[in-house]
């Protein structure tokens, strides 16, 4: 089973929705770096169950223990061990599942690769084991802070019900002012008026997730197999529930000329030589990535999240004799991932582009 991220900064997670505990080990942190606990707990916060009436009514502190490579508040480069322990496990709830395969989860797949399965909440398969992404995403920010390097995403759309200008248009700083995570306050009412009828009624929707890269510098990726924009749709669609990943203009693009997709360039304010070459672009469909590499642009995307699929509705299935079975699901669950996606999408992005960083800064180092 494939349990590790990165290149050089990596991020290998072990852990179970109703085991003991879920961690991580983070390799490759650069030492010198200041953690700032209350910020990784906060992003975790963000992620949290039973946070509003929107998600899971599952409680749990999800407060992270950190247990290696830190000496005096600040990173020595040894790999950063961690751990947030599951304290509110209710793996009762999923005895009656324990022959059954529910609809469109992993529950099958699993059982016929390894031949066993853990029927509590999915197990390895269960959205909880993303919160290691999140407080790896955490300590990646602690460290592109040093870059200039800001990473923000909110819901963009739930159902249909979508924003419909870009990021441009919209004040990062509303995000986390509504449980929905949208930065327009009279379309997240809209939203979350959404969510609330579909729980009521047992059933689930999806969304997007919109995520924006600042300040990130030119050439990051690779220009053949390791391109930036592959990678970044590599690591969000490693996320529970994520069906699509699109960057820049996207599939919208495609009913433009090429006259109106270009962006065409433009010199930068102040001198430039051969040695010190800035340029800018006029607009912005590429997505602040060209040939695979950044350009210096803002990067931007959207994620794709199918609804979730445990709804508290009976559904037939198929049990592991082969039989036709019923399932009536009990358990606590989000009637929506997209508000909680959100700090996960951002975790991805942040670990992505400073594993990147990494890259071009070891390939620099090389004197020729």
């Amino acid at each position: 089973m494939q349990n590790t991220f990165g290149t050089l900064f990596t991020l290998t997670t072990f852990g179970e929705s109703h085991g003991v505990a879920v961690g991580g080990v983070v390799d490759g942190m650069p030492a010198g770096i200041d953690i700032d606990i209350d910020f990784i707990q906060n992003e975790l916060m963000r992620r949290q169950p039973g946070q509003s009436h929107l998600t899971t009514p599952r409680k749990e502190s999800d407060k992270v223990e950190l247990l290696s490579g830190i000496f005096e508040g600040k990173t020595t480069g040894a790999p950063i061990g961690f751990i947030v322990r599951n304290t509110n496990q209710n793996p009762k709830d999923y005895d009656a599942l324990k022959d059954l395969f529910r609809p469109s989860h992993a529950d099958y797949t699993y059982y016929k690769k390894y031949g066993i399965r853990d029927h509590r909440g999915g197990g390895r398969s269960s959205a909880r084991i993303t919160l290691a992404r999140v407080v790896a995403g955490a300590l990646a920010k602690l460290v592109l802070r040093q870059w200039g390097i800001n990473i923000y995403a909110y819901t963009s759309q739930v159902g249909n019900i979508s924003l419909k200008n870009d990021y441009h248009f919209y004040d990062a700083t509303k995000i986390e002012n509504n449980a929905v995570r949208c930065p327009d306050e009279e379309k997240a009412k809209e939203m979350e008026k959404l969510i609330l009828s579909i729980k009521q009624e047992g059933d689930t929707i999806g969304g997007i997730v919109t995520c924006v890269i600042k300040g990130c510098p030119t050439g990051l990726g690779e220009p053949e197999f390791g391109k930036l924009h592959a990678q970044l749709g590599h690591s969000m669609l490693t996320i529970n529930a994520a069906k699509g990943f699109e960057y820049g203009s996207g599939f919208e693009g495609v009913a433009l000329r090429g006259s109106q997709q270009n962006d065409l360039f433009a010199p930068k304010e102040g001198e430039n030589d051969k040695e010190t070459l800035e340029i800018e672009t006029r607009t912005n469909h590429s997505g602040g990535i060209q040939g695979g590499l950044s350009n210096g642009e803002d990067i931007y995307f959207r994620v794709a999240f199918k609804p979730v699929a445990t709804l508290l509705q009976e559904q037939p299935t198929v049990n592991i004799y082969g039989k036709p079975a019923q399932i009536d699901p009990k358990g606590r669950h989000d009637p929506c991932v997209v508000p909680r996606a959100v700090p996960i999408v951002e975790a991805m992005a942040a670990m992505t582009i400073l594993d990147f960083l990494l890259i071009n800064n070891a390939k620099k180092s090389v004197k020729h």
